[in-house]
């Protein structure tokens, strides 16, 4: 049973802490409108997407209404649809368009899955798809697209890495009037989850049901609340309100999960218990950090504080759910966190340190804007790095960076809302050109060999 004193804290953690469900995912599986014609499998996908979905924007409102806790975005994420346009490459933007439309008819935010599994081996198709997302990003308002290009299993394809630096960089030309903003709904992933509700990268994966809800919760100002009151306390100590404060916050994300589902005929997901900041101030993962201890986000420390944090999330959040999934952790976007926005503008994190916190957190290098003319092969190192960085660790990885076009280190940019705005962040002026167009397959680690 859940007692006045719960009640009570929830509604401080809305009203006061920024609590919130960030987002209501359905999942969609589209298999069943492949056909050999472009415009056949864009109407049937149009047509399914409006019919499993036509009532989650709705669901999710009565839901904020009836329980007290906003749903902020409602989205829903599909079959890769590399999948989907095998027999019609070339002709990916009609599906591309058609995913749009039916996002706009039935009012969700996002629609992810514009994606593509290469991370052993990219077919004639794929590259053909891949290719074609540039164009996508730039002709789609609310369609979201990602990548996969290695696994701890697989290794890394090479050939898909060098290919994505050129495609993000083509992105973010196509959208210069908005800042490159297309290369803000792209990914790279290296072990990308098949349930994450989160975008840009979510979509729905190959094994799952007809129709999946995936629930993700977040509460970085309710963490960074609690910690308030633990001046002095030891490193256990401080774990045990993480983990303590992760499972209340589950606790709501299980019960909105559960009831959309329902509400919803759909087979529920996930609860996604990820630590994902806006701009606002009083809901930042580095500020949770700088609670801990740290004079800013970045200094020496940083990664252990993270790695603490990270860990405490998630057996606080295992306790409170049996069906914790996703990605799960502290996201460290930087055009996101108003924390991480201040500590890029001062010169407190850089590029290097945000690589090294990665290793111990969820995702990676996420809404980084870089100098415009920074060489595609220059990316796709960075992609390499991160991708190498969840091969070895057998976690989930991802790359999203903005080749700004015309800034340069020390201008701004400006995304607006949950996208924010960053500071216009350095890279390494040595080339990595000859590495990155060796191509091939980088080989999985030898403890991919587990059978």
């Amino acid at each position: 049973m859940i007692n006045r004193k719960e009640i009570i804290e929830t509604i401080d953690m809305v009203e006061k802490e920024h609590f919130d469900v960030r987002t209501i995912t359905m999942g969609i599986s589209l298999f069943s409108c492949i056909r050999d014609d472009a415009e056949k499998t864009a109407t049937l996908c149009y047509d399914k997407i409006c019919k499993k979905a036509e009532n989650i924007v709705k669901i999710a409102g009565d839901l904020g209404n009836e329980y007290g806790v906003p749903v902020i975005n409602k989205r829903v994420s599909i079959t890769p649809a590399s999948l989907l346009t095998a027999s019609f490459s070339g002709k990916e933007i009609v599906l591309a368009k058609a995913l749009d439309r039916a996002a706009k008819t039935v009012g969700v935010d996002f629609l992810g899955g514009y994606s593509a599994l290469v991370h052993k081996g990219m077919t004639s198709f794929e590259e053909s798809f891949i290719k074609s997302i540039p164009e996508a990003l730039y002709l789609t308002e609310r369609t979201c697209s990602s990548v996969n290009v290695g696994s701890s299993k697989s290794g890394i394809n090479m050939d898909a890495v060098r290919l994505m630096g050129k495609i993000i960089k083509e992105s973010a030309i196509k959208t210069a009037d908005n800042d490159g903003l297309g290369a803000a709904k792209l990914v790279v992933f290296c072990n990308a989850v098949e349930d994450n509700p989160f975008m840009a990268g979510a979509f729905h994966g190959v094994g799952e049901a007809e129709t999946v809800i995936n629930v993700g919760v977040s509460g970085p100002g309710v963490v960074h609340h609690a910690l308030k009151s633990a001046k002095g306390a030891s490193i256990p100590e401080l774990a045990e309100i993480i983990k303590k404060t992760a499972f209340k916050i589950t606790r709501v994300g299980e019960l909105m999960a559960r009831e959309a589902s329902k509400r919803l005929n759909a087979s529920f997901g996930i609860v996604d218990l990820s630590l994902a900041p806006t701009p606002v101030m009083g809901d930042s993962v580095a500020h949770i950090l700088e609670e801990m201890g740290l004079e800013s986000v970045g200094a020496h420390g940083t990664t252990a504080a993270l790695a603490m944090l990270n860990d405490a999330v998630k057996k606080g959040g295992v306790m409170a759910s049996s069906s914790v999934g996703g990605l799960s952790g502290a996201f460290i976007p930087v055009s996101e966190d108003i924390g991480m926005i201040n500590a890029a503008k001062s010169g407190a994190i850089s590029l290097s340190k945000l690589e090294a916190m990665t290793s111990v957190c969820s995702v990676g290098i996420d809404m980084v804007a870089i100098p415009g003319d920074t060489p595609d092969t220059t990316i796709s190192g960075i992609i390499a790095d991160e991708m190498a960085i969840g091969m070895i660790n057998n976690k989930t990885t991802a790359v999203r960076i903005i080749p700004v076009p015309n800034k340069k280190v020390g201008d701004g940019v400006e995304f607006g809302g949950l996208l924010g705005s960053a500071p216009i962040m350095s890279v390494s002026p040595y080339g990595c050109a000859e590495f990155i167009n060796r191509g091939g397959r980088m080989p999985a680690p030898i403890h991919s060999n587990k059978n």
